[in-house]
């Protein structure tokens, strides 16, 4: 809770006023996680801690819209190119599912990789003016999740 929740509330209360005297350019985009929209056994204190800095960031986007400031969050899931995978883990995960690293790291509706440039693209598309009308929303960044859809 310290981390996930805590320590970006009091971000969101530091970054307001500059936020504020940005605008038009006053923009959040939040890296949320899958588990907001589709929490799974055995992460009930990561999912909790998710879905109550989601909630915090829609409370955000509704007070801070009357200043112009946008509000966004993103919801990945399976990016496998980051310091938290390593190759054992992957293996290991890969192999309790009975399938190769390849078909795991793809194991979405659109059986594409979800890479961390990916994320990072839609996170700065989310702040450009293709999105100038768009504050609230919550965007899945997971190839597609019958759990989520």
């Amino acid at each position: 809770m310290a981390v996930n929740l805590d320590a970006i509330m009091e971000l969101y209360g530091a970054a307001y006023p500059l936020l504020a005297q940005a605008v038009p350019y006053g923009r959040v985009v939040l890296i949320a996680s899958k588990n907001v929209p589709a929490p799974g056994p055995g992460a009930a204190a990561y999912s909790a801690s998710k879905a109550g800095v989601a909630q915090l960031t829609r409370v955000a986007a509704l007070e801070w819209a009357k200043d112009g400031i946008r509000v966004n969050m993103v919801h990945p899931d399976a990016v496998f190119d980051t310091g938290l995978w390593t190759p054992e883990l992957l293996a290991a995960r890969a192999a309790h599912y009975g399938v190769t690293v390849a078909e795991y790291k793809r194991r979405n509706l659109l059986r594409t990789e979800v890479t961390s440039a990916r994320v990072g693209d839609l996170v700065r598309t989310l702040c450009s003016p293709a999105y100038e009308c768009t504050t609230g929303a919550q965007i899945p960044v997971d190839g597609g999740s019958d759990r989520v859809i």
